[in-house]
């Protein structure tokens, strides 16, 4: 079977096309052609990404796209039936972006007559784990004991989520405010820094983290021949703030599974202005401890729902996914006592792959009905379930 799988739930348009064969237990898939379009350097100048300017973008993308992949598996448009099934994301997201990618994909649909699949876009993002950008790769959903766990992590969504069947969801917790995502953005707005902010902030985070550990062996080296303790790190703004600083771990002590982000955002506005100008080293050290927070946040939340739950796999995805600093604590903390799973490079990030996996799952499984194509309909605040 082939399937195209169009994605624009936010700000990248994405059309991929894909074989498709395999039952539940055993889907394999082969990518035959994968494109796409950042609106990133359109966003730019706005600090984030603005609905109706990203679906005019999406609308003059995707004829594009469709061509490019079309040619790619030697097809056209005026084929009768390149491929057996569309795969296209309804929500959540951006509606009038949602609704860009729903309409193309409706007239196709029509026009080659075959089915169109809705796919929620966050179970996507716990497919994506399990895909590749290019060649073929295979699911053997029997390895993965459920129930699993799945952090999914962006800039518009932050929540735990257990599934406890094949396909079956429950949300245990979530933010009841910004996504982390959002806040790393918002963040980088305040430091000046360039948009998309939550790859700026990680650069100088790690540009710092790395200082400390070569300040660290070098007094660790200096305290053994003086036979004295370490020394606390000073700051460069030391006069009007007292360094090192520490910001909140929000709710990290909570008895739920929920997350909230606005209040370390606040805290760093409240440092912000109390210390002045930032210089580069500052913004280091702020981007650093930010960081910190976040990451230190999704995994102690995430451990403890994997001891409740009892969960043998978890699963962390999303664009924020791609942080490596997370991934590493991650590793270290959770890594060795569960299967835990990140998605391949490419596809942490919103794509379409992810969209055709899920798309095709929902296929072959046999409770799911597939809608009318006048039916299907854009759902900014989707859930799973």
């Amino acid at each position: 079977m082939k399937i195209l799988s169009i994605e624009t739930s936010c700000d990248d348009t994405a059309i991929a096309i894909m074989e498709a064969k395999g039952g539940i237990k055993n889907a394999s898939f082969q990518i035959l052609a994968n494109a796409s379009n950042s609106q990133t350097k359109i966003h730019a100048p706005y600090g984030g990404v603005y609905p109706n300017l990203a679906k005019k973008e999406h609308i003059k993308n995707l004829p594009v796209l469709l061509k490019k992949v079309l040619k790619i598996v030697r097809q056209d448009l005026a084929t009768k039936k390149p491929v057996d099934v569309i795969a296209v994301t309804y929500g959540p997201g951006l509606e009038p972006a949602l609704w860009a990618g729903i309409v193309f994909a409706k007239e196709l649909a029509k026009k080659w007559n075959i089915p169109l699949l809705p796919v929620n876009h966050m179970e996507g993002h716990i497919f994506s784990v399990f895909g590749k950008s290019r060649g073929k790769f295979k699911i053997k959903i029997s390895k993965y004991d459920f129930s699993t766990l799945a952090l999914l992590v962006s800039g518009g969504h932050t929540e735990l989520v257990l599934i406890k069947e094949f396909m079956k969801y429950k949300v245990i917790g979530k933010t009841l405010d910004d996504a982390a995502g959002e806040a790393f953005d918002k963040v980088a707005r305040m430091m000046d820094l360039s948009y998309p902010g939550g790859p700026e902030i990680s650069k100088l985070a790690e540009k710092e983290r790395a200082k400390e550990k070569q300040s660290l062996r070098g007094v660790s080296q200096a305290d053994k021949q003086r036979g004295s303790a370490p020394r606390a790190r000073r700051g460069s703004n030391s006069k009007k703030i007292s360094f090192p600083f520490v910001l909140p771990r929000p709710m990290i002590h909570s008895k739920n599974f929920d997350f909230s982000f606005s209040g370390l955002k606040t805290a760093v506005l409240y440092l912000i202005k109390k210390i002045g100008p930032l210089n580069d080293k500052i913004k280091q050290e702020i981007a650093l401890e930010f960081e910190n927070a976040v990451v230190e946040t999704l995994v102690y939340k995430t451990k403890k729902a994997k001891e409740k739950y009892k969960v043998k796999t978890v699963i962390v995805a999303g664009g924020v996914a791609g942080n490596k600093y997370l991934r590493k604590e991650m590793k270290k903390i959770i890594g060795k006592e569960t299967n835990l799973l990140f998605p391949k490079k490419g596809l942490a990030t919103d794509n379409s792959i992810m969209i055709g996996i899920a798309g095709y799952l929902q296929f072959i499984k046999k409770d799911k009905k597939i809608p009318k194509i006048e039916n299907v309909k854009a759902k900014g605040n989707l859930r799973l379930k």
